[in-house]
């Protein structure tokens, strides 16, 4: 048997035995302790096996290298029907003819010109490598058979498997159908029954509605005669309306009658302490309140028995005005009289004090002596206090004259009705700012239309002053207090803020003059140095008491300290400075201000005719003149810089004198004030005047 052949059957028995089934290492090259007995490595191409069976047979040694071109060289014999499994196959493997094409490539490289090379036999390591990579390339081709058939029964089983979906599908979709029928059958049959359970009871409907349509005949020929009934009670109720209303006419025609009796009289300004004024405010107003009730019946409808009942009321009251009036002028007339005689006799006894003081003086100045020089006055002209008194007596009448709705506990809607007004009168002066003059113009519009007995909203309610009979009064007096506290708490604070506020009081007292006079009043009364007098301190009144009318806040018997004092007379005359020289810029202009720069000079002449107050007189002359003297400037011009030179001259070395060590810095302030601007010969436009682009925001 030759060498391969035992090779061969080597290879079947290892396969048989169960090393065979030992799975090896492809890299076993690199083991170390198998190649320890090799001496020269030896790689083996992947075509080994193909290339050991065209190897030729093993020649002779003797056999010389020339004589290899004779020689043919003996091919191994084939092992295409070897399989490493043992059986025998009766044809090759698929992959032997390009495997043998192959070989026949790698034994044409060893052939050269004719001549074939002769080689070394392969050892037995060589034949086991080719041996194993022809039993995995058999294995490979096996599996790739294999996974073809798993492959075609999974198409199979997929085939299978969609046709029974298919088969499932179709009886899902006959039993959904038979199902839906069904369900169609019963809802044919429960509409039949529903059918004709309607009809039953369509058949009730139609009885009941003929019971009640019976019923509502009788019902609407009971409206019917209610209807009539209404009609005349409607006509009875218009033909009293209409005498309600001709009685408000006839009411409202004696009260005018009335109010022109009071007109004459209102020009008795020659007689003594008496102001008629207010008889003719009174009557004004009443005559409003009956007009504006009238009015406002008329667009109601019909008055009611309360509305001729509310312009009785006035018409009495009316009537009581003119019998006080008459009988205030009788007083009048007969203290006038009585006062005649005294004065006359009084001129006398002056006449002949003036001819003794005159016949006393001459013989002082034939002996040449030199008169002493007088000193400033100690109280105001009497001419002032007479109209500060005025103005107190007019506020006092003003509060007498609400004195109803001021002093109401128990009635509840007057009650009600007090808070709304001031609510409304004082709310909208506590909005007044700097921001925009449109704002400006809302909060005006706002208070002159209160004034003017309009409806106003306030805290989402309708406010009027017709109201109440006494509404108007209670009103101005709020309005003008406002107005003096804002002085008091946000000027004080905000100098800029004054002009602001006195812009808007300017035009409410250029509409509404008695708000003017109840603001100088409520003005004079917190800071006399406005009017300007200083309070002397009477025979039998408290200290406290006095401290207060010279305008400081006496709380628990704490006076209140002198800074806060001279802030809160600061705010005072501020807003009275800047209220002098601004004019409201929508009202009528044709007419001369209300209270103009003229009061400012007046008072400016006034508190220089005084003496001076320790820390108060250089505070208030100060804040007058920062405020007020650019527009006196303006307006006197040379007569305003001798007035400025007598203040530094004579007047201030006055206030000198009096104050003391911890009272100098607003004496200085307004000293070093008096200086600048007579140097500079010009006064400063004071901050926080109003500029026109202001109007326009």
């Amino acid at each position: 048997m030759s060498p391969p052949e035992l090779r061969w059957q080597t290879l079947d028995a290892l396969r048989a035995s169960s090393k065979g089934r030992l799975r090896y290492n492809r890299h076993w090259l690199q083991d170390e302790d198998i190649l320890e007995g090799c001496i020269t490595p030896i790689a083996l191409s992947p075509f080994c096996a193909l290339v050991l069976d065209k190897m030729p047979v093993q020649s002779s040694p003797e056999t010389p290298a020339s004589s290899s071109s004779s020689k043919e060289s003996t091919p191994l014999p084939k092992q295409e029907n070897v399989a490493p499994d043992g059986c025998q196959h009766s044809s090759p493997l698929p992959s032997a003819e390009p495997s043998k094409a192959k070989g026949s490539e790698d034994l044409n490289l060893l052939e050269m010109d004719g001549e074939v090379f002769p080689t070394d036999p392969p050892s037995k390591l060589t034949q086991y490598e080719g041996c194993i990579r022809l039993y995995e390339e058999m294995h490979r081709l096996r599996a790739q058979e294999r996974l073809k058939q798993r492959q075609e029964q999974y198409e199979q089983m997929v085939t299978t498997a969609y046709k029974q979906a298919c088969e499932q599908l179709k009886r899902f979709d006959e039993l959904k159908e038979l199902k839906w029928r069904q369900e169609i059958q019963d809802l044919q049959e429960m509409m039949e029954k529903s059918s004709k359970e309607a009809q039953g009871k369509q058949e009730k409907l139609k009885e009941e509605h003929r019971h009640r349509a019976k019923i509502l005949n009788l019902k609407l020929r009971e409206a019917e005669q209610e209807r009539q009934r209404q009609e005349e009670l409607e006509r009875l109720r218009k033909e009293e309306g209409q005498e309600r209303l001709r009685r408000l006419y006839s009411i409202q025609e004696e009260v005018l009658q009335l109010n022109q009796q009071i007109d004459p009289s209102y020009r008795h300004k020659d007689l003594p302490k008496i102001n008629l004024s207010a008889y003719s405010n009174r009557g004004n107003e009443i005559c409003g309140l009956v007009s504006g009730l009238i009015r406002t019946t008329s667009e109601r409808g019909f008055p009611t028995q309360v509305d001729v009942a509310s312009t009785e009321r006035a018409l009495q009251e009316m009537r009581g005005l003119i019998a006080s009036m008459q009988q205030e002028i009788a007083a009048a007339v007969e203290e006038k009289r009585r006062r005649d005689e005294e004065e006359e006799k009084q001129k006398q006894e002056l006449l002949k004090a003036e001819q003794m003081k005159a016949e006393a003086i001459a013989p002082a100045q034939q002996l040449g002596g030199k008169q002493q020089k007088g000193g400033l006055q100690v109280k105001a002209d009497p001419s002032t206090m007479q109209w500060y008194q005025q103005l107190q007596d007019a506020a006092e009448q003003c509060v007498a004259s609400f004195s109803e709705i001021n002093n109401c506990k128990d009635n509840k809607e007057v009650k009600r009705i007090k808070t709304d007004l001031q609510k409304a009168a004082t709310i909208p002066v506590s909005q007044i700012s700097t921001r925009a003059g449109s704002q400006l113009r809302e909060i005006f519009d706002k208070i002159n239309n209160l004034l003017s007995g309009k409806p106003v909203q306030t805290g989402g309610r309708t406010v009027s002053v017709t109201q109440h009979p006494q509404g108007l009064d209670f009103v101005y007096y709020k309005l003008a207090e406002k107005f003096v506290n804002q002085g008091e708490e946000e000027v004080t604070s905000h100098r800029d803020a004054a002009f602001t506020i006195a812009v808007v009081a300017s035009g409410i007292w250029e509409l509404h003059p008695r708000v003017g006079d109840l603001f100088l009043a409520h003005l004079h009364k917190k800071c006399p140095y406005a009017v300007p007098f200083y309070p002397a301190l009477k025979k039998g009144t408290s200290m406290e008491e006095y401290q207060r009318m010279l305008g400081y806040q006496v709380t628990d018997s704490k006076v209140e300290q002198q800074d806060r004092f001279l802030k809160r007379m600061s705010g005072f005359i501020r807003l009275y400075a800047a209220l002098m020289q601004v004019r409201w810029p929508y009202g009528n202009k044709q007419g001369a201000h209300p209270h103009g720069l003229n009061y400012g000079w007046r008072w400016l002449a006034q508190m220089l005719n005084m003496e001076p107050l320790a820390d108060v007189t250089a505070t208030v002359l100060y804040d007058f003149l920062e405020v007020c003297g650019n527009a006196l400037m303006k307006q006197y011009q040379d007569q305003f810089w001798k007035l400025m030179l007598f203040i530094r001259e004579q007047y201030i070395p006055r206030i000198e004198e009096i104050t003391s060590s911890d009272q100098m810095g607003s004496f200085m302030r307004f000293k070093q004030f008096v200086e600048e601007c007579l140097q500079l010969k010009d006064m400063p436009l004071p901050k926080g005047a109003l500029q026109s682009s202001f109007w326009r925001s």
